[in-house]
């Protein structure tokens, strides 16, 4: 044996470590682990950073250089997201919901939205705080703001916006350790374009990210004090991150899968207390009852009060109204049901509207258009319309004149449209859209008919002869000639039925919300009233109804005509992105696209993660030197776990989907992507080949990674601050020559 190889022989032996047992290697592991949590509390700082490069890729502790990174990086996420803020001075994209929502909170006016309350409730506050009126109506993308103060509604998301490279710089330093990790994710985070643009707009996505990753960061920095359990900083963790929860389930409900997160880390963490014999039962119990009250109680409480506060701000009659209840419209100031009074039952003579119970179902409803040629006989339109309107109306005559003034379960009725004199009519001819059921029309005139208009009233759980209660009474009408169920489908008609909901003749008599109705509007001069007071919901039950609501529309949401919209797959490649602002080269054009180099850089550390962790799994069984392996294990599985949670729910959902819902897992990939680099780059300095020239190396990768990023960003950062001027596949443009990809659209 020559001398170079005993030498090489002798430093490979001195570099493996005896293969332990597997209860061995658990209790090291544990070991490790503790005495690293426990040097990391004894010498970290209150932003978590450090500053001493090491061989390792690893740093010694330095507050003053750690507050002057942590400094400069808040800096430079400030600057790049407030920069040109109130640019373009129009409506962008979904502004013109979410600005009008927030006027609507000034205004106290109610209104239907399928997300919680929280995001909206802040905007609007964000408006008034900064002298907004709530005054502009944000009809529709392109309408100029003009004297309206609106920069402090998109202050506020570019505020939160700001905090996302931030949370996620101390979110990785606290997990790998690491500075050149945490530097590397907030790269990543500050010079996406994607980032900025979803950040500077009258949105509900920064407000949600900046609650995902608060969160996120707040069960973090509670793991670091898992071995100072029930002390103020070990509490004060806890609680925030169960306030976080309820925040980010307060904006949108995709807030859910941060919620499960942190419940699958709690769940793991209980199961380590349960096997630390050191605990007594009681110790282990205080445990548990202390994670039910942080992450359980005080994030139910908060989102429960949220809607209180939403309730109680929103009290006065809006374009919301249609799509609740009757007993919910009742407590609305300005609703016709408000302090109403009105007969109790119904009878024949009154003059009425007919709500159907189905979400979003709406009132029976009929105008002086005709079913198109083609669709089914050509009389006029049936329909359910989910406002007030004065072709609700509808009057109740008797078939038989012997019935008494009263109509009760299993009367032969009559309803006769006000506005036009048509009665409801029903035949065989096939409904527009639901093709298993018959078409609804509106027949005859000035109230003559023929049989097809006559309707048996059908309490529901009652019996022959019981009355119709306004308002309470759950009742169905069948058609007497068909047999079938008058059903308001929740299928949007087209253009000819004015994109109102569809009401068909059900031939399936199973009792659902859609062949369901009530009594609503009830004026009889004959009969006496009562007041409508007596009948109003109580705080629980319009909270379970709201979310009843919110869940059916969510679910139903729909594309719009010449909208972009994108499959789950399209989304980690940054295949296509999403027009906020502009089409033409005369417009001021703004376009929601990842930053390519970060977004594919992102893409390809998922992909390495499994090969990295099989390598280090091998490395560990073999018994060689655990550098960065238990991070990249065990810190790099959270964020790879929380990518996970956040995108592949997207595969199982109806409902239509943008590039902007992936932002969340992005988050996550960024993180990843900053863990899995920092090994890559700091590699060499494992290697025998000298201090200096790994440093040089490690260095140097740095420094690729830095530049390409910002080259990155410097090409594309006209698609997050505004162009104008020739497209990019015109001469002249600032994005000439910048579509990589088809299927950008800027």
């Amino acid at each position: 044996m020559t001398g170079a190889n005993a030498l090489r022989d002798t430093s490979t032996l001195r570099h493996r470590r005896t293969v332990p047992t597997s209860s061995e290697t658990l209790q090291t592991l544990s070991e490790d682990r503790r005495s690293q949590t426990a040097e990391l509390d004894d010498t970290q700082s209150s932003n978590g950073t450090s500053a001493h490069f090491s061989p390792g890729g690893h740093f010694s502790q330095d507050p003053q250089s750690s507050r002057v990174v942590l400094m400069l990086v808040a800096g430079l996420c400030f600057a790049t997201r407030l920069y040109k803020i109130t640019e373009p001075p129009h409506v962008c994209w979904d502004e013109t919901h979410f600005g009008k929502m927030g006027s609507y909170y000034i205004n106290r006016t109610f209104f239907f939205d399928v997300h919680p309350p929280l995001a909206k409730m802040l905007i609007g506050l964000a408006g008034y705080m900064t002298g907004y009126d709530g005054t502009f109506p944000f009809g529709k993308p392109g309408d100029k703001y003009e004297h309206h103060n609106y920069w402090g509604m998109r202050g506020l998301c570019a505020v939160l916006g700001s905090f996302l490279p931030i949370f996620a710089y101390v979110i990785v330093q606290d997990l790998s350790r690491s500075y050149t990790a945490a530097l590397i994710t907030a790269t990543l985070l500050i010079f996406d374009t994607g980032c900025i643009t979803i950040s500077q707009y009258i949105l509900l996505d920064p407000i949600l990210l900046f609650f995902i990753m608060a969160a996120v960061l707040s069960m973090v920095k509670f793991n670091l004090q898992r071995f100072r359990p029930f002390t103020s900083y070990w509490w004060l963790w806890l609680v925030l991150t169960g306030v976080n929860l309820a925040g980010a389930l307060g904006v949108k409900f995709v807030g859910l899968f941060v919620i499960l997160l942190v419940g699958l880390n709690t769940v793991w963490d209980l199961w380590r207390i349960l096997g630390d014999l050191s605990l007594s039962l009681v110790e282990i119990s205080k445990h548990f009852l202390a994670r039910v009250v942080g992450l359980i109680l005080v994030p139910l409480f908060l989102y429960v009060t949220i809607f209180a506060v939403h309730f109680v701000v929103l009290n006065k009659s809006g374009p919301g109204d249609g799509f609740f209840s009757s007993a919910f419209q009742s407590r609305l100031i300005g609703n016709n049901l408000h302090n109403a009074s009105m007969p109790e039952y119904l009878a024949y003579g009154s003059t009425i509207t007919v709500k159907n119970l189905r979400i979003a179902g709406g009132y029976l409803h009929s105008h002086w258009h005709l079913y198109p040629e083609g669709v089914g006989a050509r009389q006029q339109q049936v329909t359910a319309y989910l406002h007030k309107d004065y072709n609700n109306v509808w009057l109740v005559h008797k078939q038989d004149n012997n019935a008494s003034d009263l109509v009760r379960h299993g009367d032969i009725i009559r309803l006769e449209h006000k506005e036009t004199t048509r009665n409801l009519h029903g035949h065989l001819h096939e409904a527009p859209l639901t093709k298993k059921h018959f078409q609804v029309t509106g027949y005859g005139i000035n109230g003559t008919g023929d049989t097809n208009d006559l309707w048996q009233v059908e309490v529901c759980g009652g019996q022959k002869g019981d009355v119709v209660k306004v308002l309470r009474s759950k009742i169905r009408f069948l058609h007497r000639a068909t047999g079938c169920v008058l059903y308001s489908s929740g299928k949007t008609l087209p253009k000819w039925g004015w994109e109102q909901v569809e009401v068909t003749c059900s031939p399936y008599l199973k009792e659902t919300p859609s062949s369901q109705w009530n009594i609503e509007d009830h004026i009889n001069p004959k009969l006496p009233n009562i007041s409508l007071s007596v009948l109003k919901p109580h705080f629980l039950e319009i909270l379970l109804e709201s979310h009843i609501v919110m869940i059916r529309g969510n679910s139903g949401l729909k594309p719009k005509d010449n909208e972009m919209n994108s499959k789950p797959w399209h989304w980690p490649i940054n295949y296509q992105g999403l027009r906020f602002s502009g089409v033409n080269d005369t417009e001021y054009r703004v376009y929601l696209l990842g930053n390519p180099v970060v977004w594919w850089m992102n893409l390809a550390s998922l992909g390495l993660y499994p090969i990295m962790v099989a390598v280090a799994s091998i490395t560990l069984q073999r018994g060689f030197s655990l550098e960065h392996s238990l991070v990249l294990m065990r810190e790099g599985g959270l964020l790879l776990l929380g990518w996970l949670l956040h995108y592949a729910p997207f595969y199982t959902m109806g409902r239509v989907l943008y590039f902007h819902h992936y932002f969340p897992a992005m988050l996550f990939s960024s993180m990843l992507t900053g863990t899995t680099s920092h090994c890559i780059l700091t590699a060499p300095t494992t290697s025998t080949g000298g201090f200096q020239r790994a440093r040089r190396d490690v260095t140097l990768g740095q420094m690729v990674l830095l530049f390409s990023v910002l080259y990155s960003f410097y090409l594309f950062h006209p698609l997050s601050y505004g162009m104008t001027g020739p497209l990019a596949h015109e001469p002249g443009s600032a994005m000439a020559g910048q579509k990589w990809m088809d299927s950008w659209e800027f």
